[in-house]
């Protein structure tokens, strides 16, 4: 590889950096201290009027990350192509005006192991929002959102411990999804029903297949939740494994578009994404789209540049011998 190529893989090795080091500030950040911001603090920032309420967010994440806008230039970079960009303010009414929000009731009840109740985010607590943005060279966003008051949505709790919920980032990881349903639709996995609900309500769509593992989350769903969609006998809830569905029923069914959400998020999503994407070619008239995919996109990529960068460090004859062919070999 010459002085060149060198560089420019260097360009490549920086970007990977500053991509897992944001994704290591924002997973500290939600983890342990998602209410450090609040109105106080905003408000203080934002007096003069000049100020938008999503840079002021987004100046104190950047003090409590300890990044300065003077300081180095990759403290620079984070700042102006990953913080800044990241950051939004939520508007409630997107997400309360949503047909399920306003036509569905989750009741606050207990049934066995199983509890419905209604969650809050805090007023500026941040939140991820949105599927991850990446861009063409390799920098990787996560939308962070955050709401000027309390926001309430709905949630599920086995055994005390949070099993499925509908926030905003559910709503608007769906969105693509729901937009390209059309015909014969088929869904992975159940959750509370909203897939199923926002695709039954359009008349593109005759008729909507969901593939549930869980007898118990098909039971709560049918007994409380399925009675209130005005198109429920669109909807066939049928108990299966995901791959086996896909692989030994899916092929002679024909559906037009397929939905695939069977995982929480990237952490346990990255691997099922890559099983069930060689199963595509078995049904090859139908369309399919994943839930956060641009997410577990990025974390099959953080795998094999790894892997790749690993192996041109240590000389090895098959490495990628061009900056090219490299993010062409993460990018597969």
């Amino acid at each position: 590889m010459t002085v060149q190529e060198r560089e420019k893989l260097r360009h490549v090795e920086k970007t990977f950096e500053l991509n897992f080091k944001l994704t290591h500030l924002y997973k500290a950040y939600l983890e342990l201290f998602p209410e450090l911001i609040n109105a106080e603090m905003i408000n203080i920032l934002t007096e003069g009027g000049d100020t938008p309420p999503e840079r002021a967010f987004a100046a104190i994440l950047c003090e409590a990350f300890g990044l300065d806008v003077s300081g180095t230039p990759d403290e620079r970079r984070l700042i102006r192509d990953y913080v800044y960009p990241s950051v939004r303010l939520l508007d409630p009414k997107r997400y309360t005006e949503n047909p399920y929000y306003k036509k569905i009731k989750i009741p606050d009840i207990k049934d066995g192991d199983w509890e419905f109740k209604t969650e809050c985010y805090p007023a500026y607590r941040g939140v991820v929002c949105d599927d991850m943005i990446i861009s063409d060279d390799l920098t990787e966003i996560v939308p962070l959102g955050f709401f000027r008051e309390d926001f309430y949505f709905p949630a599920v709790l086995e055994c005390g411990n949070e099993w499925m919920t509908l926030t905003p980032v559910d709503l608007d990881t769906s969105d693509e999804a729901i937009e390209r349903a059309r015909g014969r639709v088929v869904t992975f996995g159940l959750g509370l029903g909203y897939f199923a609900f926002m695709a039954s309500e359009k008349s593109e769509v005759e008729s909507v297949t969901v593939v549930e593992k869980s007898p118990e989350v098909i039971r709560l769903f049918k007994k409380h939740i399925l009675p209130q969609f005005p198109n429920g006998d669109k909807i066939t809830v049928i108990e299966a494994d995901a791959f086996e569905y896909a692989e030994r029923v899916m092929p002679r069914e024909h559906f037009d578009f397929a939905f695939v959400d069977t995982w929480r998020d990237a952490s346990d999503g990255a691997v099922a994404y890559k099983r069930m994407k060689p199963l595509e070619r078995l049904s090859p008239s139908t369309e399919f789209s994943y839930w956060i995919e641009r997410f577990l996109i990025s974390a099959a990529r953080a795998e094999k540049y790894c892997e790749l960068i690993e192996r041109v460090r240590e000389g090895d004859a098959s490495a990628p011998k061009t900056a090219e062919e490299f993010i062409a070999e993460i990018k597969k």
